[in-house]
């Protein structure tokens, strides 16, 4: 489900965005065509890959794009911005290229997740709103698909919502949660929005509101026979909880010949209680009940405590998630790589820095996957310059840019661009995927991973190439930028 009024979020942007466009519009700059590009750095948490997350929100944003007459009597009152331009942002409509990773997708450092091409005002204005719906659900469905991993099959959850930065962190969150992999959210206005299915049970208060905890158990099961998962850890987990909840499985569910249930442990050792409850489940004839817990999990938790043998089977992961409290900044960035001349031809463009790891990979470029024809696994990622094609019947030598005496040949390989259309010249494109179509691609795509890639610790490092073309260009520009400084 869509919503229905999408917020106009046009002044969403740094106020910088409105400087450099009024700048460009007095400069002659205002309609000079140029290509920016949407890309990250370095994995979150020492992974070895992200995974792409929030463009459906970045096409909303686009086709509402506009200013009203609030915004521009706002504008007005800065006493910085000149008639013409106050007109211009009038009149607004974005009329440029979007090209786009689809959503779900394993993605790489230093590699175009977007590429954006428009009239300098148009590209400049809509940079912070692209980054804030990438650099967001990236993070979280990255995070969100860490978890997922370390669980090994077992029902993941996530129960972030009352820790999260704020509303939309809340339900966008749980939406690229859901795209990372975890099977549903709590937060319901998710589910009704997005399709992200919601459940829950009870809270602490449930079993303190009634006289006994026993009491507390046996009302939920009358009220939920289907759907009676038991919070066992308000009191004693191991003397009253299970006992009392075994009690009210054998008093309320099995009567009704109901089997499934569930118990939650939230606080304590979930190793050891987890394999105490099991043993105490099954001796009471309760062998398929399962058992969940919560409180402060992650990866790293989860990975420690399945090699331990905790006997869980679902797990609900909160604020380490929704927050991605271990690393909590993507860090995508926006880098404008060419510009057109009067006559069209494309100028390639790079940022240099004296931090080697900020220095751009220039001009509008394609982004292939190579994988192999043998085994369905991802090899590696190859930029090359737009007008380059990639010949996958043939062996093709690449090389690591960041380690140029390591080279790789690559053979009996399937090439596949990645990057699709979005926005053609200003009008939509692309048939925007289901959420179940995102997560399904998520989880066939890593799949496609070795799992040296997919590593937690010192994952194996993916090769991200440059063609020659782009390499020779690149290194030409770094020559010629010291003359410009």
């Amino acid at each position: 489900m869509k919503v229905s009024n999408p917020r106009n979020l046009t002044m969403l942007c740094d106020f910088y965005e409105l400087t450099m466009g009024n700048g460009y519009l007095a400069s002659g700059y205002g309609d000079r065509i140029c290509y920016f590009d949407v890309f990250y750095r370095q994995c979150p948490d020492g992974g070895g890959f992200a995974i792409a997350a929030g463009l459906e929100q970045v096409v909303e944003y686009i086709q509402n794009l506009r200013f009203s007459e609030d915004d521009i009597a706002y504008l007005r009152g800065r006493n910085l911005f000149s008639e013409g331009f106050l007109e211009y942002l009038r009149n607004f409509k974005f009329t440029g290229d979007i090209w786009a990773v689809p959503e779900g997708t394993p993605i790489f450092p230093k590699e175009p997740i977007m590429t954006i091409r428009a009239p300098s005002i148009q590209a400049q204005l809509i940079e912070t709103y692209i980054l804030l719906c990438i650099n967001h659900q990236s993070l979280i469905a990255t995070k969100a698909n860490r978890v997922v991993r370390a669980a090994q099959g077992r029902t993941v959850l996530e129960f972030g919502s009352r820790r999260a930065q704020g509303a939309d962190a809340a339900i966008l969150g749980a939406r690229a949660a859901y795209i990372g992999g975890v099977n549903g959210t709590a937060c319901t206005i998710s589910d009704q929005l997005f399709g992200v299915p919601a459940g829950g049970t009870m809270a602490h208060a449930w079993v303190q509101m009634f006289d006994t905890e026993y009491e507390a158990f046996e009302t939920y099961c009358k009220l939920y026979p289907n759907n009676a998962t038991l919070l066992v850890d308000t009191y004693n987990t191991l003397q009253s909880g299970i006992p009392n909840a075994i009690k009210a499985f054998n008093n309320v569910l099995k009567p009704l010949g109901i089997t499934k249930c569930g118990i939650r442990l939230d606080s304590g050792d979930m190793t050891y209680l987890s394999q105490k409850a099991r043993k105490m489940l099954d001796d009471a004839g309760w062998t398929e009940c399962k058992i969940s817990v919560s409180n402060s999990l992650d990866e790293h938790i989860i990975q420690d405590i399945l090699r331990q043998g905790a006997k869980i089977d679902m797990f609900g992961v909160g604020e380490r998630l929704i927050t991605a409290r271990s690393e909590p900044v993507f860090g995508g960035v926006y880098k404008l790589t060419a510009v057109e001349d009067s006559q069209g031809n494309i100028i390639p463009k790079i940022k240099i820095s004296e931090n080697v790891g900020k220095i751009t990979n220039p001009h509008y470029k394609k982004l292939y996957r190579f994988f192999g024809k043998d085994t369905g696994k991802a090899i590696a990622d190859y930029l090359c310059v737009y007008d380059e094609t990639v010949d996958d019947t043939k062996d093709l030598e690449i090389f690591d840019p960041d380690a140029t005496w390591k080279t790789k040949t690559v053979y009996n390989f399937e090439a596949r661009e990645l990057l699709v259309p979005i926005f053609q010249k200003g009008e939509l494109v692309y048939e925007l995927p289901t959420l179940e179509q995102i997560r399904f691609h998520c989880a066939q795509q890593v799949d496609t991973l070795w799992d040296e890639v997919k590593r937690f610790d010192y994952p194996h490092n993916y090769y991200v190439d440059l063609s020659q073309k782009l390499w020779d260009i690149k290194y030409g520009l770094l020559k010629k930028g010291s003359r410009k400084a």
